[in-house]
């Protein structure tokens, strides 16, 4: 299999991106589009446990939209041959004595790459 195909690689480094900003801008239309429109795929949160993408859209619109500015550190991204991918990263919100972590599966659907399941967790920030 191949590991980190350059052209693959940019692709969904360029589609992770695009999520982050949607996320930080609660741009709901295409968080909503960046995930797979399916009853299979999964959202584990840091406070709720989504199953299919109605559970997660209603998550989205519920959200409140203010506070959702972060800092990413330690992202890691990796292709798996030209049609699966994971993203994972550190983020950090200002102000915040939180570390959290998110996982993201990618997958290319016949509609481009597609978040099939994720996952955000929060620990406390390791003591200098």
């Amino acid at each position: 299999m191949d590991i980190n195909l350059p052209d693959v690689h940019a692709e969904v480094s360029a589609v992770f991106a695009r999520y982050e900003a949607a996320l930080v801008a609660n741009d709901t239309a295409v968080l909503d589009e960046l995930f797979w429109p399916s009853r299979h795929t999964v959202r584990y949160g840091a406070a709720e446990n989504l199953y299919g993408i109605d559970e997660v859209r209603a998550f989205r619109a519920a959200r409140p939209a203010q506070g959702l500015a972060r800092s990413l550190q330690r992202t890691v991204i990796t292709t798996y041959g030209r049609d699966a991918a994971t993203a994972m990263t550190e983020f950090r919100r200002e102000g915040g004595n939180k570390l959290g972590r998110q996982s993201q599966t990618w997958v290319r659907l016949p509609e481009g790459w597609r978040v099939v399941a994720a996952h955000v967790s929060l620990i406390d920030l390791p003591t200098p």
